[in-house]
């Protein structure tokens, strides 16, 4: 376990499809900061307060002129996450800003490449079944 703080960002994105000729507005959260802080929490609780009254959407962003200033409404949640609306020229959208402490962390590990016989041999044989989704410990019998 480390003691690592971040701050976390997570943003009401939108995109525009069109199948068929009907226009749809998909909104979806994504997380599109983290931001390593440090070992002091404090620090970390006040760049999340910076970036919840400071931090510009990429919606907005994109059509935002020097000096433009959106309007903004922060709230501070019990758990200490920040919910922000924020406007701009009949276009608004929301954000998350919360403090966290990394607790695991691991790298991607790749599966060596098959050889042609192994190739082969899955061809014949088909794909591998496929992992098992995850269960609670208290389900696996480990408890």
């Amino acid at each position: 376990m480390t003691a690592e703080w971040y701050v976390l960002i997570e943003e009401d994105t939108r995109t525009t499809e069109r199948p068929d000729g009907v226009e749809l507005r998909l909104h979806r959260w994504m997380l599109v900061g983290t931001h390593h802080i440090g070992r002091d929490e404090a620090e970390a609780v006040a760049a999340a307060e910076d970036a919840a009254l400071n931090y510009i959407p990429g919606v907005l962003a994109r059509h935002a002129r020097p000096g433009d200033e959106p309007a903004r409404h922060a709230f501070l949640t019990q758990d200490g996450a920040w919910v922000v609306l924020v406007r701009q020229r009949h276009r608004d959208c929301h954000i998350r800003v919360t403090v966290a402490r990394l607790m695991y962390s691991q790298e991607e590990k790749e599966a060596p490449a098959k050889s042609l016989k192994g190739k082969f041999r899955n061809a014949l044989e088909g794909p591998p079944p496929l992992p098992k989704p995850w269960t609670p410990p208290k389900q696996r019998g480990q408890y």
